[in-house]
């Protein structure tokens, strides 16, 4: 698509791009993701950097890690690599995948949108990362994010798997929200 990757594009328009545009571009991967999940595929390495931007839309790419299942669970086969930063703590402890999961990961692109892609957890490494997960702490509030969408982040970053939101949640939360 003509704009290249999504975090690229929040890096070069840093400073630029409205609250509604960042809502619309959350919107956007949603509703992918909401498809994704009814037609019963993970992605498992949702993040800014695979989805695709055009002139008025995002949409979710790079499907390389993507799985069918019919039972809404995947477990990996060990010694598999993932991305550790956009990773539940199901997925980074038992290498167990899911629905939930990628709410999980829509979560920390959300974060991504309303911090103009930064690095989620930039200053600390994969283990700090995994022990601060461990613990209970979460990415803080993006000084563009409005505290409804936060709220939304931080129902995706549930410990418990079955606590997070289906995206058909997020998508109808999402879509109530004031434009700004």
């Amino acid at each position: 698509m003509e704009q290249g990757a999504l975090l690229d594009y929040l890096r070069a328009r840093r400073g630029v791009l409205s609250r509604d545009t960042l809502l619309g571009m959350c919107l956007d991967v949603c509703e992918g993701m909401n498809y994704l999940e009814n037609s019963n595929y993970l992605h498992r390495d949702l993040a800014a950097r695979n989805c695709l931007v055009s002139q008025n839309i995002v949409k979710v790419a790079d499907f390389g890690m993507a799985r069918f299942v019919l039972d809404n669970d995947y477990t990996s086969s060990q010694g598999s690599k993932f991305p550790i930063r956009w990773s539940a703590p199901e997925v980074i402890r038992y290498g167990k995948y899911s629905s939930k999961s990628d709410v999980w990961s829509f979560g920390v692109l959300m974060w991504e949108v309303y911090s103009e892609g930064l690095l989620p957890y930039e200053k600390k490494n994969n283990m700090d990362v995994v022990n601060s997960l461990n613990r209970g702490q979460r990415l803080p509030k993006p000084e563009l994010a409005p505290t409804d969408v936060h709220v939304l982040m931080t129902w995706c970053w549930k410990e418990n798997p079955d606590d997070r939101p289906a995206f058909a949640q997020l998508l109808h939360q999402l879509s109530t929200l004031p434009n700004d």
